[in-house]
Order: C-alpha cells, then structure tokens, then sequence
C-alpha cells in the first residue's frame, strides 16, 4: 500500500510511519506543499530501485557509444521503430 503525508505529519509520526514500511512492506510518500518531495520504501526494494538504475545506466552507455557516430536523428529514428515494434507485440 502507498500512503501519502504531509511533511508535518511524517515528522510527528516518523515511529509509526517506520514500522509501517518495516512490517507492512507500504511505501509512504512524502509530500511539501501539496507536492511530492521524497519516498520512504523499504530497504529491500531500495536496493533492487538501486540495482535497476545501475543496470538502466549501463544500458544506456552502451547504447550512446554503439550509436556514437550515427547522426542523432537517424539514431533516434531507429530507436523509435524498433520500440513501436515492440509494442504491437
């Protein structure tokens, strides 16, 4: 479950709000001013966010050095197809 909370009321409850993500496995978001500023999640599925992003980059390096000497617009093109392809699937 994901819960949301001001700011005030996640420093007023930080307790309570820890054990709900500890023993719930909720995730809290935290927002100021009526907006989203910060997650409270567990440290397992940090982890496996962390780990994701390491893989997302190294993906992503990969691709900008195979396409290092393709113009960008025709990079792009090609990326773009071949995702439309993928999507009809």
């Amino acid at each position: 479950m994901i819960t949301e909370v001001s700011a005030v009321s996640f420093r007023q409850n930080l307790g309570d709000m820890l054990n709900q993500v500890q023993y719930r496995n909720d995730s809290i978001v935290i927002n100021k001013d009526g907006k989203p500023v910060a997650a409270l999640v567990d440290a397992e599925l940090f982890a496996r966010i962390r780990r994701m992003r390491e893989r997302f980059d190294a993906l992503s390096e990969r691709i900008a050095s195979a396409y290092a000497q393709v113009p960008m617009t025709e990079g792009l093109a090609e990326i773009d197809a071949l995702v439309a392809t993928e999507r009809r699937r």
